[in-house]
């Protein structure tokens, strides 16, 4: 039977679409079902008590049921698999207007019981859905034709008990923040290699604001609702600003999943009615500003990566960005006084570089806090010039952007996955077979759509192999 770790987005439709085939898949995630999840997200954002095997990042949904639920992506979609997507979640019992709106979005409280919905499917089809499982190791078989994935060593998390299941073809759809993961896979030698993401901070404005700026006289109107915007900005440094992840009416959330350290996320319902506007204010950096030395690898992943040597072939190693957001989210997390609260600072302290001792008119909506300081200390020098030179561009664009009382927090950190798992034509790592990167985590896909239309391929890759291995010896 074939085996998808992880049950985000992609992993759901790779599920999905397996047991809709008659494959009868089983799925392996570690953290819980999706209402017990809520309530252990909760638990971080009201009580500061982190799980970190179920919270925003880990669980039944993914990081994408505590998001906007946005679902249009810029992907290349020739056989149209989106439309696949989207008539499964109104099946399952999504709004029918997601079939046609411009930009569609669910919002975290609806999409809870379409991600039941599609649960309920794969098992009445014949599959199974194993939760609080978390995959500590690969067994891989070396051979004449190369190297092939035959098991997994999986930990029940309530348990503690250890199994072996055979597994010979494997999605892994683990998501972007599965780095224990990573390190398995880079321990066993599957081709990684370190990629491109973005790093910043939450910018939050009154909704009330940006509606007018892009409404005019129109703002308010129940027709158009809130009002989203997108804007970039090339600065002199040669570093693009950017927003992402636009959430009208909605919340900045802590999105962090290890203990001491502080990731922020943005998060809507699907009323978009919160008092704020926030999106992540996010520059992009690459492969040449990871860290390298010793120190900072065993800092971040442990004694055993001391040597940063990268493998043959590759200038960088692979858990370089791993490397760096851990650095940048435990600097947070002191920054914002060693409890989950996030550093925080008012735009115009920001731009006229002194730290903030209190916020103003708009009140910030992390959760469990936010401290006001110096954001300067949060991120590379680069990134924060480059966030300076932006914003007042930024206001020209969108009257208000640019307002002292606006909001940003910090960190952002996991815009996408900071390595790729690599594979090839027929959806297989480059060097172990059976294995099939899949989804965000792998470096394939980026928000909920893509991620899904990636986890359809990965599937029908699975089903190509499977039915080749059952086709008559001649």
């Amino acid at each position: 039977r074939p085996v998808v770790i992880g049950f985000g987005p992609c992993g759901i439709f790779a599920a999905l679409v397996l047991a809709q085939q008659g494959y009868r898949p089983i799925v392996i995630e570690r953290g819980k079902a999706v209402r017990q999840r809520t309530q252990d997200t909760w638990g971080l954002w009201r009580k500061r008590a982190l799980d970190p095997e179920s919270n925003v990042q880990f669980g039944e949904g993914g990081a994408g049921t505590f998001s906007d639920g946005k679902l249009y992506s810029q992907i290349k979609d020739p056989r149209y698999l989106g439309r696949k997507v989207m008539h499964e979640f109104v099946n399952a019992g999504a709004p029918p207007e997601i079939l046609y709106a411009a930009h569609p979005h669910i919002g975290t409280f609806k999409l809870v019981k379409v991600v039941e919905n599609l649960r309920a499917q794969i098992i009445a089809l014949g599959g199974e859905v194993r939760f609080g499982q978390r995959v500590t190791d690969l067994h891989i078989e070396d051979g004449p034709g190369g190297r092939h994935v035959r098991g997994l060593q999986v930990q029940d998390l309530s348990t503690g008990a250890t199994t072996d299941l055979r597994a010979d073809h494997v999605v892994l759809a683990v998501g972007h923040s599965a780095r224990d993961t990573f390190g398995v896979l880079y321990r066993r030698g599957v081709r990684l290699q370190a990629k491109p993401f973005s790093i910043g901070f939450r910018i939050e404005h009154p909704q009330s604001v940006i509606d007018r700026a892009r409404w005019g006289r129109h703002a308010g109107h129940p027709v158009l609702g809130a009002a989203d915007y997108k804007l970039v900005h090339h600065a002199a440094n040669g570093r693009a600003a950017y927003s992402f992840c636009m959430c009208p009416g909605g919340i900045v959330v802590a999105a962090t999943s290890e203990p001491g350290r502080v990731v922020t996320n943005g998060m809507s319902q699907y009323s978009r009615n919160e008092r704020n506007a926030n999106a992540a204010l996010v520059v992009d950096i690459g492969p040449s500003d990871f860290p390298s030395d010793s120190a900072a690898f065993v800092a971040g992943l442990g004694a055993e990566f001391a040597d940063t040597t990268p493998p043959a072939g590759q200038d960088v190693h692979p858990l370089a960005g791993l490397v760096m957001q851990r650095q940048l989210e435990s600097s947070a997390y002191l920054l914002g006084g060693g409890n989950y609260d996030a550093p925080g600072q008012r735009v115009g302290d920001f731009l006229a570089g002194k730290a903030s001792s209190a916020f103003a008119s708009v009140v910030p909506s992390y959760q469990p806090g936010v401290k006001p300081t110096d954001l300067r200390s949060a991120l590379p020098a680069f990134a924060i010039e480059a966030m300076q030179e932006a914003l007042p561009q930024f206001g020209k664009k969108i009257k208000g952007f640019d307002m002292p009382d606006a909001v940003l927090t910090g960190v952002e950190t996991r815009t996408s996955a900071p390595l790729q798992i690599t594979r090839g034509a027929d959806g297989q790592s480059l060097n172990t077979a059976g294995l099939y990167p899949a989804g965000e985590g792998a470096g394939y896909a980026g928000g909920i759509l893509s991620a899904g239309v990636d986890g359809i391929k990965m599937a029908e890759a699975v089903m190509v192999q499977l039915q080749r291995l059952m086709q008559p010896c001649a």
